[in-house]
């Protein structure tokens, strides 16, 4: 039995290509007392990634950084016997040799499939969570706008605030069949497509008596179109800015309005998940129940075989998803 892994093997210029990437196969190895085979199911795509590429630090075990769900198939570690279902993030490979400290193991809730623990119910749906409740602190009534809303983060902080007890959810995504998506399936009261004009008129049209909240996976102009549209202490939850992405070495310049955040007395905070892990079990306890009831959509998208990891990541970067986009090993 052999391991195939992906590696980066250089910088991407601009957007990434198949060419910055290899595969490469080797023999597992022999385990050591206190490791575990786990042999991944399911494997998780991200934006943060593309970071990655540009700055280094992706190099970890025997694939790069990545969240993925596995099964133990081999074991001499006591506490990991065969048959555990565990999350790591020795990820972009179809096998990962792991310890105890390397792994959370996870026991799927009846009728809840185990993919959703890579994305509405993993750190995609855990981040929705904090940066709704704990950054943002959204009340009842408040009127939400959330940018790349038919993403991962996007579509789960929309039917999250709807939970919430929100009132008018604004999104905006990437195409009309999206739009109608977030409308017709997710929830969101209002959606367009930011290609279709100034995002903030497209905002103004969707939002009219303005939001009191902004969820931002965007930055660039729909930071300063929310920046526009929030009410007199409005809140911002800063998560992503994949607007530059592709071009982190000549960041943009700050909205043109920044000075509003004074004038209207706004608060900005950026987050990280990581920082947001010991909310894990009330975030569960919280949304499980309406996972499996059907009140919130597993949103994914899911490529088969591990050979369609590269172009997967791609695609997602492209908007090529709907909701969290998976790798079916």
């Amino acid at each position: 039995m052999s391991l195939t892994a992906v590696r980066q093997v250089r910088r991407p210029e601009g957007a990434p290509s198949a060419a910055d990437f290899e595969f490469v196969t080797q023999p597992l190895p022999e385990l050591a007392d206190g490791q575990a085979l786990v042999e991944n199911r399911y494997l998780s795509v991200d934006p943060y990634m593309r970071e990655f590429m540009e700055w280094g630090g992706w190099e970890l075990g025997a694939g790069l950084e990545g969240r993925t769900i596995g099964e133990v198939v081999e074991s001499k570690e006591p506490t990991l016997p065969v048959g555990t279902t565990v999350f790591h993030r020795h990820g972009w490979a179809t096998h990962a040799v792991l310890t105890a400290a390397d792994v959370r193991a996870i026991t799927p809730a009846d009728g809840v499939p185990l993919s959703a623990y890579l994305g509405i119910l993993g750190g995609t749906g855990l981040t929705a969570y904090a940066g709704l409740t704990r950054i943002a602190q959204v009340r009842p009534g408040d009127d939400v706008f959330i940018s790349a809303a038919a993403g991962a983060v996007g579509s789960a902080a929309g039917q999250i605030a709807r939970l919430l007890g929100a009132g008018r959810i604004v999104g905006s995504a990437g195409s009309a069949a999206k739009v109608e998506h977030l409308t017709r399936d997710l929830g969101f009261d209002a959606a367009f497509d930011y290609h279709d004009g100034p995002v903030t008129d497209l905002l103004a049209k969707a939002a009219p008596d303005g939001i009191d909240v902004y969820f931002d996976n965007v930055g660039g102009d729909h930071l300063a179109a929310a920046i526009d549209a929030l009410r007199e202490r409005g809140r911002v939850a800063w998560c992503g800015s994949v607007a530059q992405y592709n071009s982190l070495r000549t960041p943009p310049s700050a909205p043109h309005n920044l000075f509003e955040v004074v004038g209207k007395s706004l608060r900005i905070e950026g987050f990280l998940v990581r920082n947001h892990l010991d909310a894990r079990e009330e975030f569960e306890e919280f949304l499980i129940p309406h996972v499996r009831s059907g009140r919130v959509l597993v949103n994914e998208t899911v490529t088969e075989g591990f050979s369609s990891i590269v172009d997967a990541f791609i695609g997602m970067l492209r908007g090529a998803n709907v909701g969290k986009m998976l790798v079916r090993v």
